[in-house]
């Protein structure tokens, strides 16, 4: 049975954040409030926790295109292989943003997805999600509870999301209606840029 806690995104509660990276760090799920729609996520090392989510999502954990969260770019290195300086101005600009950039992995990914030669990075412009990411000290796995094809309420109202999830993840955070306007999803593992998905944010700084 998921606990509904209340954390405001202008100065999270630091007790708060410490009781959400404790449920973290012992494989638990979480339903969190980003600068787009609200996500669910763990603990980028805890392979249990991600077999959860992707079950969840109904996929294998290995074909999951989940997306990793990241504090600031200074986390790129762990997971992403040396970037060029032209990719990095692109991110410098546009993050933190309602942004997920696809970007070549590097041999550190979770052993899931080792097989992959691409990871999506998140760094999104919400205080509440990046703290907890601080806090933790690595990564949190992310995928959007947001459903193409039958975009409702639920996925914009805490209280909603919470009656849903309840039996399905262990905290969801309150941070407030969320969006419902999913991020947008730029390819840069290649020579050329490639948009994967127009969400929220302008495209001004490619």
């Amino acid at each position: 049975m998921a606990k509904l806690v209340r954390i405001y995104e202008e100065n999270p509660n630091e007790r708060e954040i410490d009781k959400v990276v404790e449920v973290l760090k012992k494989g638990g799920l979480i339903i969190y409030p980003t600068d787009t729609v609200y996500g669910i996520g763990c603990d980028i090392t805890n392979s249990k926790a991600m077999e959860k989510v992707a079950k969840i999502k109904g996929v294998k954990l290995e074909k999951a295109n989940f997306s990793f969260i990241c504090y600031d770019l200074s986390n790129l290195s762990d997971y992403v292989k040396q970037i060029d300086t032209a990719t990095y101005k692109i991110l410098k600009k546009a993050l933190p943003g309602p942004y997920t950039f696809i970007l070549p992995g590097n041999n550190n990914l979770p052993k899931a997805f080792k097989n992959k030669k691409t990871v999506g990075i998140r760094i999104p412009n919400s205080n509440i999600i990046r703290e907890l990411v601080k806090k933790l000290g690595n990564p949190i796995v992310s995928t959007s509870i947001y459903d193409e094809d039958d975009l409702i309420e639920y996925t914009t109202d805490p209280e909603l999301i919470f009656e849903k999830w309840e039996n399905k993840v262990d905290i969801v955070i309150d941070g407030g209606f969320g969006g419902n306007i999913p991020s947008t999803i730029i390819d840069l593992s290649d020579e050329e840029v490639v948009i994967i998905r127009k969400g929220k944010g302008s495209l001004d700084f490619l």
